[in-house]
């Protein structure tokens, strides 16, 4: 018998109920203050419905039912609002203000880093209503709610998509470089970008047509952030060409925020495009800086609700109680102890590559300008202590892991690890060293009985170390393959019968040959990258120097392939 909650989900007992009755009702009262009414939606919803919103956040649990139709666990309640609106209220002029607390579920792969699937919302939609004021109101209402909540440090990321979308439908681009630069928006890819925007050829989309002046504009607008000079640049970047929509607006929200004080908490930052594609103007996220994430994040959304009907203007938010209460916790903690505020009293803290990509992750840091003082030789220390940054010694597969959490602030790793591990990091910069490649292998001579295997069979057998490279190369040839999961000696695996081809790392494919090994398809490159935590980005400016700095260096840096890989 197993007495576990499943993976995910978990038992709530009384003293942190007490607290989270607490703050439910006192962010309730606020809402109700503001003219709010409260909803409840149902727990279920059919598929179609939730999809034909928008990008849906995450992955929802679904079921048929009896009928044969295929439910879904609400993954988010403004979906539902919006076909709220569109059928209840259909024949209602409005405005409607909304409030909610509702508990939303997100699938999650098992073997992801401590990844709720249960998580509850409080909200609210403000339907209706248009222009800087609505949009301000939705905005700082999320910041009075996060006080309440006992989240005294947080920042409010905030930035409009008009900006970026006039810019993707004035640039002449085909469909797929426009999808491929959302995609990157989203994933807040910048080195992806940086790749696509290039407009060298090699970014694997059609970028025949798109003029050079909108793929910079495209570009640079990523990594614009400030205060008003960051409206400001981006009016001067973009008015010559035409895509100022939304700007105006975002400008007096903007000063509508400032007017009610908000001024040190809102950072005007242009690369917060990860939420839905369905949002139409102002986008905002809040990040803590005792947090590992974003806690909450709303927008205007004035498209969405005509997906079910009648367009209607629209805007709000969601924060998670469970992150603002783990962050008021780690601020309250930090308190008692004297710690000083994050992160302007806190030393950076960078995880840097054991291995292989060790030399070449000191001396490019060491060229941004950091003090690396005993990282050459740690010993049996785990972390070097210099003054302002505190290096974290890992292994470059953990990397992703320890920055994801929050336990580090930004690192380095290969390419390879951060795909391998898929946990929502943010890449800034291409380091350009650790160069190598993933290959598919398999024995000389092979080729014909593996082809024959896979017609008799239907499948082949792949060992690798990488399941999650191995398993996305193999989605996209549509070949049906069972996947092998190796620590080490991946050659052996086709010597040996365990496995007909192998997914491996090379740079110069001695190991390969030495074993009587060829090389049949090739399945991505890899190099260093620099990256950072989405919440650590938002709220320390030193991560954005520090990546400026590599940015440069890299450029005039130039390295040997990793030493050691196959």
């Amino acid at each position: 018998m197993n007495l576990v909650t499943p993976p995910g989900f978990r038992d709530v007992l009384a003293e942190e109920a007490v607290a989270r009755e607490g703050i439910t009702r006192a962010v309730q009262g606020l809402f109700a203050e503001r003219g709010y009414l409260p909803i409840e939606t149902p727990t279920l919803e059919v598929m179609d419905v939730m999809q034909a919103g928008g990008r849906m956040p995450g992955s929802s649990f679904k079921f048929f039912d009896s009928r044969g139709d295929l439910l879904a666990m609400r993954p988010d309640v403004t979906l539902q609002v919006a076909r709220m609106c569109a059928t209840r209220l259909s024949g209602q002029p409005g405005p409607f203000r909304f409030r909610y607390t509702q508990r939303v579920f997100r699938e999650a792969a098992l073997d992801a880093q401590a990844s709720a699937r249960e998580v509850t919302q409080i909200g609210v939609e403000c339907i209706g209503e248009q222009g800087p004021a609505a949009d301000a109101e939705v905005v700082s209402l999320l910041a009075e709610a996060l006080r309440i909540g006992g989240v005294g440090a947080f920042t409010l990321s905030i930035a409009t998509v008009g900006v970026l979308r006039s810019l993707l439908d004035r640039s002449g681009a085909p469909a797929a470089w426009r999808r491929a630069v959302l995609d990157a928006y989203h994933a807040s890819d910048f080195v992806e970008l940086d790749r696509l925007t290039a407009l060298d050829g090699a970014a694997g989309v059609d970028v025949s047509g798109i003029a050079p002046a909108y793929a910079e504009a495209v570009r640079n607008l990523a990594r614009t952030r400030g205060r008003r000079e960051a409206i400001d640049a981006v009016r001067a970047m973009v008015a010559p060409l035409g895509c100022t929509d939304g700007l105006d607006g975002f400008e007096r929200t903007y000063d509508a925020l400032v007017a009610e004080g908000l001024e040190d908490r809102i950072v005007v930052d242009f690369s917060v495009m990860s939420s839905f594609d369905y949002y139409t103007g102002i986008v905002f996220e809040a990040y803590s800086p005792y947090g590992g994430a974003a806690l909450g994040s709303g927008g205007r959304y004035d498209r969405m609700i005509g997906a079910y009907g009648t367009d209607r203007p629209a805007a709000g938010f969601a924060f998670s109680l469970e992150d603002a209460m783990a962050a008021a916790a780690a601020e309250e903690a930090c308190a008692h102890a004297g710690t000083p505020v994050a992160p302007a009293g806190r030393s950076l803290r960078v995880a840097v590559p054991k291995g292989s990509l060790n030399p070449d992750a000191i001396a490019c840091l060491a060229s941004a300008g950091l003090d690396v003082t005993g990282l050459d030789n740690p010993g049996r220390q785990l972390i070097i202590s210099v003054p302002g940054v505190d290096f974290i010694i890992v292994r470059p597969s953990d990397a992703p892991a320890f920055v994801a959490s929050g336990a580090a602030d930004c690192g380095i790793c290969g390419k390879d690890s951060l795909l391998e591990a898929d946990l929502g990091v943010v890449e800034l910069v291409d380091l350009k060293f650790g160069e190598c490649r993933f290959v598919v292998a398999e024995p000389e001579g092979a080729r014909g009985a593996i082809e024959g295997h896979y017609r008799k069979l239907g499948s082949i057998r792949i060992a690798t170390k990488y399941p999650n490279i191995t398993r996305a190369h193999y989605a996209q040839t549509g070949v049906q393959v069972e996947i092998v999961k190796l620590h080490g000696n991946i050659e052996l695996a086709p010597l040996t019968g365990m496995a007909e081809r192998i997914v491996d790392i090379t740079a110069t494919g001695t190991t390969l040959r030495e074993n009587n090994l060829c090389v049949v398809e090739e399945v991505l490159s890899s190099t260093a990258r620099f990256f950072a935590n989405a919440c650590a980005l938002r709220t320390d400016d030193r991560i954005i120097a520090l990546s400026r700095a590599l940015s440069a260096q890299a450029q005039l840096m130039t390295y040997e392939p990793i030493p050691g890989a196959s």
